[in-house]
């Protein structure tokens, strides 16, 4: 896929900042291509490659890329014409790293991040850069439908030329190297400058699928886009329970997406730390990915509407979260009050349920509660279950009575 061509984007910010507008010298109202011609010039003018005695260049160069870093961004751009550098701050900054400019331990540090899997952006050299817009590069023919095999050594770079036709403009074109060594490399394409040079426009950097390290650009007949997965990383990164809502973020169009009839330049960059590149490149007609064509350009619309809908969407879950949590804390309050209540009652019922004891002025105990009338109620009865104890036997019982009727004839 074809990606930005950035020098150095997003470095750090410098300490005291100025206007990116005013870093550039260029205009509010400028185009990115002047802004980009603006970057070029100075940053090759302040490379550290070119000013090793001169520290003062190096923060310029710095501050150029930080200002390109902004500008060349739409988004940023918007962003900051908006509400400055407080809105680049609440997204935050990328991170690259020029490998040229490394030492040796820094150098073994950053490979050990890359190879850990944190994502390290890495610059073309200025050497690179300044032969290339100079103009004086070999240019080696790269036919469609061919390839080519070579190695290239670290931050050196191996130039190709693809020349197409009206039709093969129309039908677009697709540029892919692949490592079977699994080396690090980048895939460069070049614009053509008014003095005959060549000019840095899309960079992609390769990466590992399956046995094999690969990177492509593809130009089609529409706007082609690129996926940033360094966008998630950082978005992990910062806050991981969002990083959901950024996925699709790194979503980003091509500054070029199709090309004209003409012979257009490519390059293979080696981009490993300590070892050439071997690579193969190939440029094929996208006409036979007609079917593959038209589902990137359906799929790559509803990624973009869903990730307008993931927008709207963040917004409503962080004011839910919110009012979740608010709930959840009340939920505890409550619960801690009501369990006091029901304590508090329990606490005053028991003096109702429980005997207590009460001492006499002899010294003795004796139990008092509501068993007690009951207790002197049943000690009153006679053994014969009477109410007062007295013996009843001088009453007429009723199976005494002499009911023969000839003793009183008698």
């Amino acid at each position: 896929m074809a990606s930005s061509g950035k020098v150095e984007e997003g470095p750090s910010a410098p300490s005291a900042r100025r206007d990116p507008y005013e870093v550039l010298c260029v205009s509010r109202d400028s185009s990115d291509q002047e802004i980009k011609s603006a970057y070029r010039k100075l940053a090759l003018k302040y490379h550290p490659d070119k000013n090793a005695s001169n520290p003062e260049a190096s923060e310029l160069f710095k501050e150029v890329a930080y200002s390109y870093s902004i500008l060349s961004d739409p988004e940023k751009r918007r962003q900051y014409d908006t509400a400055g550098f407080e809105a680049l701050e609440r997204e935050g900054m990328d991170m690259e790293i020029d490998l040229s400019n490394l030492g040796t331990v820094n150098t073994m540090f950053a490979a050990l991040f890359s190879k850990l899997g944190v994502p390290i952006k890495t610059t073309v050299s200025a050497t690179v850069l300044e032969e290339a817009i100079n103009g004086t590069v070999t240019v080696r023919p790269l036919p469609l439908g061919s390839s080519v095999v070579g190695k290239v050594d670290k931050q050196c770079a191996h130039f190709f030329g693809v020349t197409i036709n009206e039709q093969q403009a129309q039908a677009g074109i697709v540029v892919r190297v692949t490592s079977a060594a699994q080396s690090k490399f980048k895939l460069l394409y070049f614009e053509t400058e008014p003095n005959g040079g060549y000019g840095l426009a899309l960079q992609e950097d390769s990466e590992k699928t399956g046995k094999v390290t690969s990177a492509g650009m593809y130009f089609l007949h529409f706007q082609v886009y690129r996926m940033d997965s360094t966008v998630s990383a950082l978005a992990m990164a910062k806050d991981p329970e969002a990083s959901f809502f950024k996925r699709l973020e790194g979503l980003q169009p091509c500054e070029v997406s199709e090309l004209k009839p003409g012979t257009h330049i490519f390059a293979v960059y080696g981009d490993n730390f300590f070892k050439p590149a071997t690579y193969t490149i190939e440029a094929i007609c996208a006409k036979s990915y007609e079917d593959t064509t038209e589902r990137l350009k359906e799929i790559d619309a509803k990624i973009l509407a869903k990730r307008n809908d993931l927008r709207q969407f963040e917004t409503e879950y962080r004011k839910a979260l919110a009012r979740f949590q608010e709930v959840t804390n009340r939920y505890g309050q409550e619960k801690q009050a009501v369990d006091e209540l029901l304590k508090q009652r329990d606490s005053i019922q028991s003096s109702f349920t429980t005997v207590r004891t009460i001492v006499n002025s002899t010294g003795s105990s004796s139990a008092s509660g509501k068993f007690t009338t009951e207790e002197s109620r049943y000690d009153s009865l006679g053994e014969d279950g009477s109410v007062d104890g007295k013996d009843k036997s001088n009453k007429k019982k009723w199976f005494n009575l002499n009911l023969n009727r000839s003793d009183k004839k008698a």
